[in-house]
């Protein structure tokens, strides 16, 4: 399974139109990134697959190549269940989350509330003009735990929503990775209500 998240990041901001869902905590992600991929410098579009792979989308053999091989890596399970929005605070996501135990070090498990589809209209800059579509566009991203050697993760979660987020258009991935940000070693996902 293929899980995606698109994580948009805040330096196209001062072109005289701000990305409402850009965050600085999203360029710091990547410009780890670069440091742990040893690229020279971020640029967007990016495509960063398990943790360790960077792709260029001009190269679609090399895309198609990157992720079946990430299709045929092992990974540790990462359930998610009785992921709902509450229903008397509509702002409240709760899930219960469990992974199995990490099979070396260990890692931090990271909660990624996402929505499913994101519309734009650029007022100004590079994009100026254009109506874009986005999918699974990261809100917000949490660690809420570790996942110790030997040891699986079972815990029930608590996320709060933006005002306004429709319910229906959020999805919540969960995933194992280690510090790093480095390898992913599992993931998960699953849609509001289901």
């Amino acid at each position: 399974m293929l899980i995606v998240l698109s994580e948009h990041v805040d330096y196209w901001d001062h072109d005289g139109w701000r990305d409402p869902n850009s965050s600085s905590l999203l360029t710091e992600r990547q410009s780890s990134y670069e440091h742990a991929l040893g690229a020279s410098t971020p640029y967007t579009p990016q495509i960063i697959v398990d943790g360790t792979s960077e792709l260029h989308i001009s190269d679609p053999q090399q895309v198609e190549s990157t992720l079946r091989k990430a299709a045929t890596t092992d990974k540790i399970a990462v359930r998610l269940e009785n992921v709902s929005v509450d229903a008397g605070d509509p702002s409240v996501l709760r899930a219960h989350v469990e992974t199995d135990a990490a099979p070396d070090h260990g890692a931090d498990v990271l909660a990624a509330v996402a929505l499913d589809r994101v519309e734009s209209q650029v007022l100004h800059g590079e994009n100026g003009g254009r109506h874009l579509t986005h999918v699974a566009v990261v809100q917000q991203l949490t660690k809420i735990g570790k996942v110790s050697k030997g040891k699986a993760f079972s815990q029930d979660i608590q996320l709060k929503l933006k005002p306004g987020t429709d319910p229906k258009n959020v999805r919540l991935v969960v995933f194992v990775q280690q510090p790093g940000p480095g390898r992913l070693l599992g993931a998960g996902m699953r849609k509001a209500g289901s």
